[in-house]
């Protein structure tokens, strides 16, 4: 064998490995794809089915306020959704879970008192968590509220976009809840843009979960 065919073998060689890599990367890239794909739809589908049954109590998912600290169009859907399942009598009290988003001076938790109050459902009737930061942060600090109170099940509402991440988490820290998302979904354009940011969460959740990560705070998730 010449000296040109010996040193041209590792190169060889080289490319060879260079390409395998980039056809996993390829096939891993196309399998995340269709996974995204895949839970796209499962999150727009299992939002839709109406799954609220009588419970000890209604929580009501924390959502944005406006810069005035008014509530914003997704907290308003929330909230009244909430006020329509205390009014069908699904459970005896509401449970508005949210705290003080960015620079805001006003929990979330606060706007939607008003909300449900102005609905018809009455201060004695509606508990306030206002530490939560984020859907984890809603369900451990909803979950303490409930331990305390000696409830064991729980209706949770926010927008149907929201809810197939909000039931897991809800789940993994160990509560008995049924999902109930708000029948009025925002503006189309809107809605992509909100599942889209939920894509983003759940694999922020599965990640952190894998590598075992305590608790973590992401502003906007």
């Amino acid at each position: 064998m010449s000296d040109s065919n010996i040193q041209a073998a590792p190169k060889r060689k080289k490319r060879g490995w260079g390409r395998r890599l980039w056809q996993v990367i390829l096939i891993g890239g196309l399998l995340w794809g269709w996974q995204m794909v895949y839970t796209w739809f499962a999150i727009d589908a299992y939002g839709r089915v109406e799954r609220a049954q009588e419970a000890d109590v209604i929580i009501v998912l924390g959502a944005g306020l406006r810069r005035d600290n008014t509530p914003g169009p997704a907290l308003r859907r929330r909230s009244l959704h909430g006020a329509e399942l205390w009014q069908q009598g699904i459970a005896p009290v509401v449970l508005c879970s949210g705290g003080m988003p960015g620079n805001r001076t006003r929990s979330e938790a606060d706007a939607c008192r008003e909300l449900l109050e102005a609905a018809g459902v009455p201060p004695e009737a509606i508990l306030l968590e206002a530490s939560s930061r984020s859907t984890e942060e809603n369900a451990l600090e909803s979950g303490r509220l409930m331990a305390e109170r000696g409830w064991d099940t729980a209706v949770i509402v926010s927008d149907q976009y929201h809810m197939y991440r909000a039931q897991h988490i809800f789940s993994d820290t160990g509560l008995t809840v049924y999902a109930s998302g708000a029948p009025i979904s925002p503006p189309p354009g809107e809605y992509v843009v909100f599942m889209l940011r939920e894509l983003v969460a759940i694999n922020w959740y599965v990640l952190k979960n894998a590598l075992g990560l305590p608790v973590t705070y992401v502003q906007g998730l």
